[in-house]
């Protein structure tokens, strides 16, 4: 599959309710909420506390929340906590075997494990695990995970203890929602690389990659899940230890592009990150215009920041096709391009004679974005000049979001200039590494896909 936007990641969404049986519904709110950050399958697995131990039931499947779950699979689905997962997959195949969440049953129990990110030394651990006699059923990075869990667990004294001594071994970025049928544990790599927060209803705990989805189900935001934090909930309360962060590295497209508008993420809320950012690259790249259009639906609220700045005067030039499936799974580059005009046509009264400012939150390769300035050029717009709310991309990203290697980043091989030239823009302005901290402040981010400086190496 090919595509000139970066891939979404995963999301993990968990509830634990002291009181009640019926939380599968609220487990699929919370999945339809984080949605956008994976479509490829779904799943759900729920646990009875005061049941027998390993008394686990579980459903997924292929495809979007809304298709892999319906009334009578979700009444199916019983117990008072339960954790979900929504799958892009950054490792292994995109099947079923590797849907999550994964449950396992072993000599202590039962253990369930959803898991956002990506494992560097994922190779090194799973040819740990085999020479012990582990088979694996899928491909995944986070089975690894589970077994290496699984494998402490065996000589420890709590989940907690095999979690800490896992964490020891696996390097890069993970959120992890663990479910044995006592306790749920949320645990937040070293870094903070991957998001993960807590909210709360009455004596309800909630978990999910973004706060979006505890707003989903009516859950008040607590806290974010600190980086290197292992936080048990069980019938006694809240519980956290730490292992050891050194270095913390919250991912930039996080801000950028993948959460969601409504999201605060670290205490940073995604809609203003993302108007500072417009604000910024009116300063750093100013032109005299007509309008200041955003690319729908990633580039619209840093294209409202430029136009704040710079005021010119803020438009929709496009219109999107909500039915139309995402363009990178067409096999073909024809296909692509005719599935770019399907999802996307120019509204061209509005562009006609303009000069346009148009904002997008990357370039991977660089078709799409040519194919939309051919489509406002034939429309009848005089200039297009593009802005983008990200720095050029250079390197690859080893920690769950989907940068695909050099040979496939055009700025990789490629000046400004020549991308300007082959996008077939009047003009081009990439977000200045310098200017990030516009978005995020103070708080130290993970940038290297733009300057090959990698948190973990």
């Amino acid at each position: 599959m090919i595509n000139d936007k970066l891939h979404e990641e995963c999301g993990v969404f968990g509830i634990w309710s002291s009181n009640t049986n019926n939380i599968s519904y609220s487990i699929y709110l919370g999945l339809m909420a984080l949605q956008h950050r994976g479509q490829e399958s779904a799943g759900m697995a729920l646990c009875d506390t005061n049941g027998p131990f390993g008394n686990v039931c579980h459903h997924k499947e292929m495809g979007l929340v809304s298709e892999v779950f319906d009334n009578e699979t979700l009444a199916k689905l019983n117990g008072n906590i339960g954790i979900g997962h929504v799958r892009y997959s950054t490792t292994g195949f995109s099947s079923v075997e590797n849907a999550q969440p994964l449950v396992l049953n072993y000599l202590k129990g039962t253990l369930a494990l959803a898991h956002n990110g990506n494992i560097i030394n994922c190779e090194e651990i799973r040819n740990e695990l085999q020479s012990i006699g582990a088979i694996f059923r899928g491909t995944t990075d986070s089975e690894a995970i589970a077994y290496y869990i699984a494998k402490e667990r065996a000589h420890t004294e709590s989940i907690e203890e095999a979690v800490i001594n896992t964490m020891a071994k696996i390097k890069g970025g993970y959120a992890l929602l663990i479910m044995s049928p006592r306790k749920m544990i949320a645990v937040r790599d070293p870094h903070g690389l991957k998001p993960l927060c807590l909210g709360k209803i009455d004596d309800t705990y909630v978990l999910a990659s973004e706060s979006c989805a505890l707003d989903a189900v009516g859950a008040e935001f607590v806290r974010d899940i600190e980086p290197g934090e292992i936080l048990t909930i069980s019938k006694d309360g809240l519980h956290s230890e730490y292992y050891k962060s050194d270095k913390k590295a919250h991912c930039i497209f996080e801000y950028i592009y993948f959460a969601r508008l409504d999201s605060y993420m670290d205490g940073i809320n995604v809609y203003d990150a993302r108007i500072n950012g417009g604000r910024a690259l009116a300063k750093r790249y100013p032109v005299e215009a007509d309008l200041v259009a955003g690319v729908p639906d990633s580039g619209i609220t840093a294209a409202v920041g430029y136009s704040k700045e710079s005021g010119i005067p803020f438009g929709i030039v496009f219109h999107k096709n909500s039915y139309v499936g995402r363009t990178f799974i067409k096999p073909t580059q024809e296909e692509r391009e005719s599935a770019v005009h399907t999802k996307l046509n120019v509204i061209a009264p509005v562009v006609k004679g303009k000069r346009i400012v148009l904002i997008d939150d990357s370039i991977v390769r660089g078709t799409t974005i040519a194919n939309l300035i051919k489509m406002l050029k034939k429309a009848g717009a005089k200039e297009v000049h593009v802005r983008i709310s990200s720095p050029p991309f250079l390197y690859p990203c080893y920690y769950g979001t989907d940068v695909p290697d050099n040979s496939q980043l055009i700025a990789s091989s490629h000046s400004t200039e020549e991308i300007r030239k082959h996008i077939g823009a009047d003009s081009l302005g990439y977000m200045s590494i310098e200017d990030l901290h516009e978005m995020t402040g103070d708080l130290p981010i993970c940038k290297a896909c733009f300057d090959n400086k990698y948190p973990v190496e």
